[in-house]
């Protein structure tokens, strides 16, 4: 899935065969949280762990805000230009294909 940041529209989307139905929405939801904030989503379980009133807050309060791993910011020239999301796994093998699709597109 990828976003192009300040567009907030879908550019691509794959779902692969026999992925579970929600994992639609929740690739979206990482690209949007990537993009939005110009961090990868994994980042944001550590600052939630340091930051009692943040991990209270943004879960609850932020919009379609995923905050473990599986979506990254694109990025050109040092500028956020969309996010890419990968769902459907455990975090960490979906941010492992998110950081193969962002190789593929550089």
């Amino acid at each position: 899935m990828f976003v192009e940041h300040g567009q907030r529209h879908l550019r691509a989307f794959v779902r692969m065969d026999g992925a579970p139905v929600q994992a639609i929405q929740i690739s979206q939801d990482k690209a949007y949280t990537a993009a939005g904030f110009g961090m990868p989503t994994a980042q944001w379980h550590e600052f939630m762990t340091q930051d009692a009133p943040l991990a209270a807050g943004a879960p609850t309060s932020i919009a379609r805000f995923v905050p473990y791993g599986g979506g990254l910011p694109l990025m050109v020239d040092g500028r956020v230009m969309g996010g890419i999301g990968v769902s459907g796994g455990h975090w960490s093998a979906d941010n492992t294909v998110a950081e193969a699709g962002v190789t593929a597109l550089a």
